[in-house]
């Protein structure tokens, strides 16, 4: 939680930071000359906290005392003669949300001209309950936030849309920032790339699927259709290199060499942003593998259309969020899990067994190194000593939590590994697609 600290000069702002929660004293307000709106940052931290005045570990704790932290706060006036402003909002900084006192009290209280605290008024009666306050949260992408790496124009983009229609879609310069968007609610949502059909897996998010606390709650498939851009006017055999997203380079890899390009190909962190970079420093010389939408985004031609290997290049994306969804069995599900054991990697064939065995297909496997521990020393007889590296394993199957045969498949397993996690039990993406021959 984000206590408020004392800081010099705070006639203009409040400063929250990072810090341990403090409500035992009043927090002095300088007076200044005019009426100011004070500006106030309030960021989530998800651990749970409880507070003097009561339970504030909740959400919606969290959405009043950000509320009141948001709302304008006016400051005394100091002509002499304006009296009726004297017990105006100034006298009531810290008033509830709508009238209902929260767990949170923040004890603002103004001063008067002479620097000396005032008592705050008495607050006003409380208010009823309106429909607004006991609306639920948004749901099927109505007004939701939605993370996702890239700059407008990015598939990344397009995949959100299509998981969450009509959201707000917040770009983030790098998958990390998508999660901590999320896990700090600056964001309802996230939609990242794990895998593709041509180019592989992003191995950087099954890193941090890891490493933070959100939960998988659904997955939606985007066909790729690349282009080859550039500047207007430029030519093909006037390039000398290319640029895009490492992903995007390898899906056409071949197409672009068999265009009989001499140029280099450089990597840079997605493809929108190769589109814009050209676009914004007016290199001649460089072309962007992206969408079309990036070309008219960004102002550039389309040298070539559909440069990708394979007419049947889709992205899997994931959808991300600070809760799990409940399970269900009216359609289909997927459950993705990540295990791993002290022994390493010869307890691999007894954790697939018990999926084989209940049978429950396996959709993805992938082995990541383990970060904490990644080789093993195995001393055989004083001869010489192994070096055995160690993995973690992320598993897909076809099944949803809410089945008796996968709860009993993830008993079996805990039974052989040292570490398991549920990553997520959500539907599957089961909307018909074609080949890519367009804008997606």
């Amino acid at each position: 939680m984000q206590a408020i600290s004392h800081v010099q000069n705070l006639n203009s702002y409040l400063i929250i930071r990072r810090s341990k929660p403090r409500f035992d004293k009043p927090v002095p307000l300088a007076v200044p000359p005019v009426r100011l709106a004070v500006p106030v940052r309030c960021v989530y931290h998800s651990d749970s906290v409880q507070f003097p005045n009561g339970v504030g570990s909740s959400r919606v704790d969290w959405q009043s005392s950000c509320a009141i932290l948001s709302s304008k706060v006016f400051s005394q006036d100091q002509d002499s003669g304006d009296k009726s402003n004297t017990s105006s909002a100034s006298d009531h900084l810290a008033a509830a949300v709508n009238g209902h006192k929260t767990s949170l009290d923040l004890n603002l209280v103004p001063l008067d001209k002479k620097n000396k605290p005032q008592p705050p008024a008495k607050q006003p009666p409380q208010k009823p309950l309106t429909i607004t306050d006991l609306s639920p949260a948004p749901m099927h992408g109505s007004q939701l936030r939605v993370a996702y790496q890239g700059v407008p124009g990015a598939y990344s983009e397009a995949a959100a849309g299509k998981a969450y229609p009509n959201c707000e879609a917040i770009p983030c310069d790098q998958f990390e920032v998508a999660f901590q968007a999320v896990e700090l609610w600056i964001a309802d949502r996230a939609v990242l790339p794990v895998e593709n059909s041509l180019g592989g897996s992003i191995h950087r998010n099954y890193d941090l699927l890891l490493r933070h606390r959100l939960h998988i709650v659904g997955e939606v498939q985007l066909p790729v259709h690349h282009c080859l851009l550039a500047l207007p006017g430029v030519r093909k055999e006037y390039l000398t290199r290319v640029i895009s997203h490492p992903q995007a380079l390898s899906q056409c890899e071949n197409t672009v060499t068999k265009l009989g390009l001499n140029v280099t190909r450089e990597a840079v962190d997605d493809t929108a942003g190769a589109a814009e970079y050209i676009a914004t420093n007016n290199l001649r010389d460089t072309a962007a593998i992206a969408s079309a939408r990036a070309a008219e985004l960004y102002g550039l031609n389309v040298l070539a259309d559909g440069i990708q290997d394979d007419s049947s290049n889709v992205t899997r994306f994931v959808m991300l969020a600070r809760d799990p969804i409940i399970p269900r069995t009216d359609r289909p599900f997927k459950t993705s899990i990540v295990f791993a054991h002290e022994e390493g990697t010869s307890v691999l064939f007894k954790v697939l067994s018990a999926f084989a065995f209940r049978n429950i297909s396996l959709t993805k496997i992938e082995s990541r190194p383990h970060r904490n521990r990644p080789i093993r020393l195995v001393d055989d007889a004083n001869v010489g000593t192994a070096k055995h590296f160690e993995y973690m394993f992320y598993v897909d199957f076809e099944a949803s939590m809410a089945e008796v045969r996968a709860q009993n498949a993830l008993a079996e397993v805990q039974e052989f590994t040292s570490f398991l996690r549920v990553l997520g039990s959500y539907p599957m993406d089961m909307t018909p697609w074609c080949p890519s021959r367009g804008n997606p």
